[in-house]
């Protein structure tokens, strides 16, 4: 009984000390904008990956996936 309890107790301080940390994170400023402007870049970049090497453009060269059957 005495396990749970510790158990119970260390899973309390560890959500206590996330919620601690994630409620310090947002009281910081930025004088610039270069985080959002990188991930807006790489949100591109993902996107125009995920178009172009698609299983439909990866797989639909060639004889493949155009109807011709030998």
């Amino acid at each position: 009984m005495v396990e749970l309890g510790v158990l119970l107790g260390l899973m309390g301080l560890g959500a206590v000390w996330m919620v601690r940390t994630l409620l310090r994170r947002g009281k910081r400023r930025t004088d610039n904008a270069d985080g959002l402007l990188i991930e807006r870049a790489r949100t591109a970049q993902a996107s125009s990956d995920r178009s172009s090497y698609s299983s439909n453009a990866m797989h639909n060269s060639g004889t493949y996936g155009n109807g011709y059957r030998p």
